[in-house]
């Protein structure tokens, strides 16, 4: 993975990662300028898949000052993501299944500078799943505080 522009911290709150992919995403000039700009919001976002075709719908992505006034993209438009076609009849078959979603985790450029998705095969978690995870790690940071004074000393 690459320079990370935006990620989707709620989707780690609300969903136990199953599988995760690499995914291109379709965009428009101006929208590339926006996500260097890191002009994107993927909190509500999530993939569905439509007519054999993977779509990132409810993304955010904002444009710019410097934007032509009469070409402004949709800023919520559906964007396609560029999966092979094993990985889409994989996601297919999952997702299929009682409980299971697809939601993106991040976007980010690779080495190459091409803007990549990578998105998940979620499994949606109980309130009680979310409240032991924010236990856990509470836990975790305390214990981690702790050993950071002791050693300190």
């Amino acid at each position: 993975m690459g320079k990370s522009i935006a990620s989707n911290k709620k989707a780690f709150h609300d969903y136990e990662i199953l599988d995760k992919f690499e995914a291109g995403i379709v965009l428009a000039g101006s929208e590339v300028k926006a996500l260097r700009a890191a002009r994107v919001n993927l909190k509500d976002s999530y993939v569905r898949i439509i007519k054999n075709e993977a779509f990132l719908l409810n993304a955010h992505i904002s444009y710019t000052s410097t934007t032509n006034p009469h070409y402004k993209p949709d800023e919520r438009r559906s964007r396609k993501l560029l999966l092979h076609r094993a990985q889409i009849d994989k996601l297919i078959a999952k997702s299929t299944q009682k409980g299971l979603s697809i939601v993106p985790l991040s976007l980010f450029f690779n080495h190459k500078n091409f803007a990549k998705v990578q998105i998940a095969l979620a499994k949606g978690k109980k309130e009680y799943d979310k409240r032991n995870s924010l236990k856990t790690k509470d836990a975790a940071r305390e214990t981690a505080r702790a050993v950071k004074e002791f050693s300190q000393r």
